[in-house]
């Protein structure tokens, strides 16, 4: 035994809630059954109103096994979820960040044995009827990341679609090239034995900086990405909509992280040049 303090005995976690590897979706191909006992989907959740119950029953509908990290809510969001089939509800006391959220659902996830998470926002932006779609490229691929590049529409906003451009530039930097093909999109399915101890040795990728830096990072580890696309919209708020980025704090945070990264990248020069080289 490893002498881990189990993660709901840790501050900010909780009890969690209707556990099940579940059968609720559609019919699923001999490979997607099998890829059921390997793979589940991740939403973190914070107070993502009536639209959390809309992206669950999208996800329950294409895989049975989705579980929902209440990051701290206080909208009562979570009480529209129910006792559903294959659903679990992981209840954190407090607001962590949407790092955090996905962490502790990645330490029960390995216990139960589970190696891969898809993991999607809550509030509809992440197109659910691609799930099957990735989780099968996680399948042919168990050795890579599965990463979603945005296919924008026009209710895109201009300001978020040319920061992301930054990002993207910067993380292309970072890794030497290492072929990501979107930084900040956080639709796809990550190998859980590789980001695991990542996190677990870093303080930080609990916030908004979660997604390019577990991307820089796992490719660091020798990750290989694979890039799929996936339609993205941004709803309004008489749709559901809600969003919880703040234009300065996370553009700062997101300043920070790269300045961070870009520090990393100097020390492992010779090995990203080398990878870079045989490819």
């Amino acid at each position: 035994m490893s002498g881990r303090k189990p993660a709901w005995g840790r501050p900010g976690h909780t009890r969690t809630e209707e556990r099940g590897r579940g059968e609720g979706c559609r019919s699923l191909s001999a490979g997607g059954a099998s890829t059921v006992a390997t793979h589940l989907v991740v939403i973190p959740s914070y107070n993502s109103g009536a639209r959390l119950l809309g992206t669950v029953l999208e996800a329950l509908a294409e895989w049975p096994v989705v579980w929902v990290v209440l990051d701290g809510s206080t909208d009562g969001s979570g009480a529209s979820l129910g006792q559903r089939r294959g659903l679990r509800l992981i209840r954190r006391a407090r607001n962590g960040g949407k790092g955090a959220a996905v962490l502790d659902a990645l330490r029960l996830a390995a216990a139960d044995g589970f190696t891969h998470a898809l993991v999607m926002d809550a509030d509809g932006q992440h197109p659910a009827g691609h799930i099957r779609h990735f989780m099968q490229a996680s399948q042919a691929r168990p050795d890579a990341m599965v990463l979603g590049v945005p296919q924008f529409g026009p209710d895109a906003p201009a300001l978020r679609v040319r920061g992301r451009r930054i990002s993207n530039w910067w993380a292309q930097l970072e890794t030497g090239g290492a072929g990501i093909g979107d930084s900040l999109f956080g639709f796809r399915v990550y190998p859980i034995g590789k980001l695991l101890p990542i996190m677990d040795r870093s303080r930080w990728m609990r916030r908004f900086d979660f997604d390019p830096e577990a991307a820089v990072r796992l490719s660091w580890a020798g990750v290989p990405a694979v890039n799929l696309p996936a339609p993205v919209r941004y709803l309004r708020l008489d749709e559901g909509g809600v969003s919880h980025f703040h234009y300065s704090r996370d553009n700062l945070l997101l300043t920070a992280m790269h300045a961070r990264l870009v520090m990393g990248a100097l020390m492992r020069l010779p090995t990203l040049a080398r990878r870079r080289a045989a490819r």
